[in-house]
C-alpha cells in the first residue's frame, strides 16, 4: 500500500438534479457545473462530519456514557476564485440555489465521471455569497456558505 497525494486527486461538481443521490448516473454528473478548478486550494470547507452525543448516563451512573446522536456538518462552504469576463459558477451559486455537491477523492480531478467511482453527494441550498477582503498576494476571492436541505450521502456510487 502506498500513500495517496491529494493535490490534484479531488473532483467537486454542483449538480442540480439527481434523481438517486445514492447512485447518480454519469448522464446526471455530466450535466452538472465544474468547481474545483475555481476553487481556492482550502475551498472545501466543512465536509466534515461531527456527531453528537446522546447521555445514556443516570443518577446511578459512575461513568458517563453516550450514544451517537445527530451528524450535523456545521461551516458548510465553498471559498472560490472570481474569474474575468463570464462567470458562471460565481453567477449560478446564488442565494436559494438549489444543487447537490458532488466530491470524488483519490482520483486525477481531471478524470471523467464512471460507473463504481466512490462519491460523496451532499444535497444543499446556498446561502449568501459574500466577497472576501482583498489582501495582498492573493486573487480576488468569495464564499459560498452552504445549508443541507436533505440527507447527504458519503458513501455513494456512481451508476
Amino acid at each position: 500500500m502506498s500513500d495517496i497525494p491529494i493535490d490534484g486527486m479531488v473532483k467537486v461538481w454542483s449538480v442540480p438534479t439527481i434523481a438517486d443521490i445514492s447512485a447518480p448516473t454519469t448522464t446526471e454528473l455530466n450535466a452538472g457545473l465544474a468547481l474545483a478548478t475555481t476553487m481556492t486550494a482550502d475551498g472545501l470547507m466543512g465536509f466534515k462530519a461531527e456527531t453528537a452525543d446522546v447521555d445514556t448516563s443516570s443518577l446511578a451512573s459512575k461513568i458517563n456514557t453516550a450514544v451517537n446522536g445527530r451528524d450535523s456538518y456545521p461551516g458548510l462552504m465553498l471559498r472560490m476564485k472570481k474569474q474575468t469576463g463570464t462567470d458562471t459558477v460565481h453567477d449560478t451559486l446564488i442565494r436559494d440555489y438549489e444543487t447537490n455537491i458532488v466530491i470524488r477523492r483519490d482520483v486525477d480531478e481531471a478524470t471523467a465521471w464512471a460507473s463504481s467511482d466512490d462519491v460523496q453527494v451532499f444535497p444543499v441550498v446556498c446561502a449568501q455569497r459574500s466577497d472576501l477582503p482583498p489582501e495582498p498576494n492573493t486573487l480576488s476571492r468569495y464564499e459560498v456558505p452552504l445549508k443541507l436541505n436533505g440527507d447527504p450521502d458519503i458513501n455513494a456510487v456512481v451508476a
